[in-house]
């Protein structure tokens, strides 16, 4: 079956890793910038990021991830290190030695966990709209609990998708127009819809928060004597916001931190010129100079983006307080 790209111009490969199909799109040529979309997403939340990353020189790669989209389920769990590792040997296939890893919602954990496992191979890491696991610094966000669903995802016995079976098409639109402040296309949300078409399909996306758990025992284990040392960036929306660079600021060396405006949830489609230039700049200051982690430099307010404009502010690497 030949499968179209979501992304303009995008060239779509059919990547096996060890009983796994991963497709992915990649556009553009120079360093990678890996893209993990979330849930209910697939790669095609992109295809307003990618080519702003592809015209300012560099090579988005936009997989869809273990069992979601057009790739086929995982065959060692979901758990965020186990999903790491098979993006890695993707990327190993596709010729790309080193990456900008980026992340949002679902996709934060398995970005967070290539950066934590193969720091050498991440060249700067952005994470977006999502938790890291139960790491402290998202109190306020879960002042009231997790959301709903991350318990009804969860209960054992395909429960979830049992209940959902028959109204995919309704669930699957409701988180598209919650997400969204601006709406998500009309065809682009019909791409989605179909993607979560059925029993297989959700239990496949419900597989990934089932394995939150495990994930985040994980999380917790590294971080108790380890520390990222890639350059990070914590992009927050209308939703999550602050929390995920809460949780960030004890455990990285070198944070920056910004909110959009005017966003929901969805950063990529809510706000994919912000978006886009955020990483451009993240990713061309990384390269650029060499990273100074000075002493006593204390946490910064997140600077503010809006309808596709930025307040222009210098680009701050900051440490956490000693």
């Amino acid at each position: 079956m030949t499968l179209s790209p979501h992304l303009p111009g995008a060239t779509v490969h059919r990547v096996p890793i060890d009983g796994v199909e991963l497709v992915v799109e990649t556009l553009g040529q120079g360093p990678a910038a890996l893209l993990l979309h979330g849930f209910p997403h697939t790669r095609a939340i992109w295809r307003d990021v990618a080519p702003r990353l592809a015209a300012a020189g560099f090579r988005a790669i936009a997989p869809d991830l273990h069992g979601l989209g057009d790739s086929t389920p995982a065959v060692r769990g979901y758990q965020a290190s186990a999903i790491a590792t098979d993006l890695l040997r993707m990327l190993d296939v596709l010729g790309d030695r080193e990456a900008h890893v980026v992340g949002t919602d679902l996709g934060v954990t398995p970005a967070f966990a290539v950066a934590a496992s193969s720091p050498e191979r991440v060249t700067s890491l952005t994470l977006s709209e999502g938790l890291i696991g139960l790491l402290p610094g998202a109190e306020a966000f879960l002042r009231q609990g997790p959301p709903w669903w991350f318990g009804f995802h969860q209960a054992p016995g395909g429960l979830a998708e049992d209940v959902l079976e028959n109204s995919a098409d309704r669930y699957v639109r409701f988180f598209l127009s919650a997400g969204s402040r601006r709406g998500v296309p009309a065809d682009l949300t019909r791409v989605i819809v179909e993607a979560y078409r059925g029993k297989t399909s959700l239990g496949n996306a419900f597989d990934h928060y089932r394995a939150m758990p495990a994930t985040a025992e994980w999380i917790g284990n590294w971080a108790q004597d380890q520390r990222l040392t890639t350059p990070t960036l914590a992009i927050g929306g209308g939703v999550i916001g602050t929390a995920t660079a809460r949780q960030l600021e004890p455990i990285t060396g070198c944070l920056d931190q910004h909110l959009l405006e005017d966003c929901g949830h969805i950063t990529p489609i809510d706000q994919p010129d912000a978006f886009a230039d955020l990483l451009i700049e993240h990713a061309r200051a990384v390269m650029s100079s060499p990273l100074q982690d000075p002493s006593g430099t204390t946490p910064t307010e997140p600077t503010a983006r809006g309808r596709g404009r930025l307040r222009r502010e210098p680009h701050r690497l900051r440490t956490p307080r000693a």
